[in-house]
């Protein structure tokens, strides 16, 4: 009987993304060599992808590394190990199934020797 409620139970990943960029501060960035206005932005525009694509993107199977994480020991120095919008600075315009649209630029999750490191949030707990 509790089984047929489980669904609607799970939380919404787009939510549990959202939260925990926004448990991040704005005016610290979390990498030693990546400046707080660019973090600034960086966030902003992860939010905001979260509210208005978040959903979309979790259908489409997009995971949190592949959307916002870092290298484990070296943050943004090694976009190789990045999500897609850890090194967009522009606001996202679209979703789909293998890629991110921006306004110049589209970031595709399935390149060519792409390794996923850890999410933002994880790296920052760490205390990089």
């Amino acid at each position: 009987m509790a089984s047929s409620f489980a669904p609607t139970m799970l939380p919404d990943a787009a939510a549990l993304w959202r939260s925990a960029l926004e448990d991040l501060s704005e005016h610290a960035s979390p990498y030693r060599y990546l400046l707080p206005a660019r973090w600034a932005a960086l966030r902003t525009n992860a939010i905001a992808f979260c509210e208005k694509f978040g959903a979309e993107a979790h259908r489409h199977g997009w995971t949190a590394p592949e959307l916002f994480a870092v290298h484990p020991e070296h943050g943004t120095l090694r976009v190789d190990y990045c999500g897609v919008l850890m090194v967009m600075s522009d606001p996202a315009r679209g979703v789909e199934e293998q890629r991110i649209l921006f306004e110049r630029l589209t970031g595709y999750r399935n390149k060519v020797g792409q390794q996923w490191g850890i999410p933002v949030w994880e790296f920052a707990k760490k205390g990089h």
